[in-house]
């Protein structure tokens, strides 16, 4: 008896090796051959039209007149919190500051509830948190405010855009964020297949939005976004009006749609960043024109009346502005110095054509930007 069990351990152990170094090992060698077979990856980094764009731009600034800046980070703290990444800031018309940060700890990877919005009065003194625990607030972005004090967070994780009034209560939802049950219906139930990468985009939702703006008669425009490829236009009231562009880098083209501003003659400024442009539009969003003097947009805002400038911000922390015809009349950069490159601008607020604040994701701050003459000083 013990040695037929012995027998059968012995064949069912060499069952187990077979599969292991015989169909799984002839399979996990096919598999090394295919992949040793297997074109090598492209190349990353810029491609030959960014590269020459890149050098464009770099003998502009040489041609340019550098900006003399002040630089202050503010010091924001909020009991029992962490900043975190500040993506998103804004001011209301009372001086209070409004900033979006990617603070939340709970959830995956860009964690479910990564978005906390948070106020300061004019002292940088902490006031409260706006909609604490919202469900849009999944992955922050940005966060404007429009000329009657409402508060706008656009949530690139939830595919939201949640109006806050000035008291705070949620007046107006957009868009829609994915649930689990979506993705169990439509690709187990359904079978479905996943979808194109790049899709069109669907009335009335979104895909990764980034910023939002608004006209002279309240109309709403939304920059969307990373999966989207296109800038959409929404009535006061809500309605979906229409939405215009494809991902691509010819004209009503995009790539990777990361911030909107508009100006007092309501045309509309859709910071392109992977073109490395800012297309215009009318309201209606016809075509305009296309700017590509300002490096790759990450962030663009227009000063108030009546000294309108067109501000528009590039990660690596350079600023740059724009007269009103598109003319580069200066730049600064900012964040020399300050550790970790590539996020150093994510959103710009204009409060005047001298003084800006700008969000930082890569060092976790809100600086004050003011342009003055004399040299370039930098406090912290």
């Amino acid at each position: 008896m013990k040695r037929l069990t012995i027998v059968v351990v012995a064949l069912l152990l060499g069952i187990v090796v077979f599969a292991a170094y015989g169909c799984g090992g002839g399979q996990a060698q096919a598999q090394q051959q295919a992949a040793a077979q297997a074109p090598a990856p492209a190349p990353q980094g810029p491609s030959p039209e960014q590269q020459a764009a890149i050098a464009r731009q770099e003998a502009l600034e040489k041609t340019t007149p550098q900006l003399q800046i002040t630089e202050q980070v503010l010091p924001l703290t909020v009991p029992g919190h962490t900043i975190g990444e500040a993506v998103g800031v804004a001011k209301n018309s009372k001086g209070n500051l409004f900033v979006f940060t990617r603070s939340g700890n709970a959830g995956p990877a860009r964690g479910a509830t990564a978005s906390q919005l948070f106020e300061f009065d004019p002292s940088l003194k902490f006031v409260k948190q706006w909609g604490q625990d919202n469900y849009a607030a999944s992955f922050a972005h940005t966060v404007r405010v429009d000329k009657y004090d409402n508060v706008w967070m656009t949530d690139e994780g939830s595919n939201m855009i949640v109006k806050f009034t000035p008291q705070g209560m949620v007046s107006m939802v957009l868009g829609r964020k994915p649930e689990a049950i979506d993705f169990l219906e439509r690709y187990l139930e359904r079978g479905e297949r996943n979808e194109v990468r790049y899709p069109a985009g669907n009335p009335g939702t979104f895909g990764r939005p980034t910023d939002v703006a608004f006209d002279s008669k309240d109309n709403i425009y939304v920059s969307d976004g990373y999966t989207n490829s296109r800038v959409a236009k929404v009535a006061k009231d809500g309605t979906w009006v229409k939405a215009v562009g494809s991902r691509g880098a010819g004209m009503n083209q995009f790539n990777t749609v990361h911030g909107i501003a508009t100006d007092a003659k309501d045309n509309v400024y859709v910071a392109d960043r992977g073109n490395r442009r800012i297309q215009v539009y009318d309201t209606d969003l016809n075509f305009v024109k296309s700017i590509a003097n300002v490096g790759a947009p990450w962030s663009v805002c227009t000063s108030p009346l009546p000294n309108q400038f067109l501000f528009s911000g590039d990660g690596n922390g350079k600023i740059y502005k724009l007269d009103m015809n598109g003319n580069l009349v200066g730049w600064a950069q900012t964040s020399k110095g300050h550790g970790q490159t590539g996020c150093l601008i994510h959103e710009l607020h204009c409060e005047s054509d001298t003084v800006i604040y700008k969000g930082d994701c890569s060092t976790w701050t809100v600086e004050k930007i003011t342009m003055k003459s004399g040299a370039t000083t930098t406090t912290r």
